[in-house]
């Protein structure tokens, strides 16, 4: 019995051993790619007589950095959708933290929309506000 117990746990043990560097060759290889220069945009005001505008540096995250190409051959179309969604946001979006994430998820969502439409993938895994200012 304590033969068999021990046969099991050096088992269990050497599966663990074997299964990790499996675990390892299966790490994500993100690129990172910057919109650049910053995005400056005019956003909804509250008042007809002021526009607000808002300025903002957009990473995007790749899922593979073999995929850091397209995404770049694609940036006319990345960087007009970003400004095309922030023109639409009213002052009290733009000023709000919940409002900045409900931004940054919609932008997320387009880019994605649209990559998966011109290259048959999303390449697109997340946006990031490195830099958020606005004014009103």
């Amino acid at each position: 019995m304590r033969v068999l117990r021990h046969l099991a746990l050096t088992i269990a043990c050497a599966l663990i051993v074997f299964a990790a560097p499996a675990s390892a060759q299966t790490k994500a290889n993100y690129a990172y790619l910057g919109l650049e220069p910053d995005i400056v945009t005019n956003f909804i005001s509250p008042s007809a007589r002021k526009l607000g505008y808002v300025r903002v540096t957009v990473e995007l995250m790749i899922n593979d950095a073999d995929q850091l190409e397209i995404a770049e051959h694609h940036m006319p179309l990345l960087r007009a959708t970003t400004i095309e969604i922030f023109g639409q946001q009213t002052a009290e979006k733009v000023k709000s933290l919940t409002g900045r994430e409900d931004i940054r998820l919609a932008i997320l969502k387009a880019l994605q929309d649209h990559m998966k439409r011109e290259t048959g993938a999303e390449i697109i895994k997340n946006v990031i506000f490195t830099k958020y200012l606005y004014h009103t």
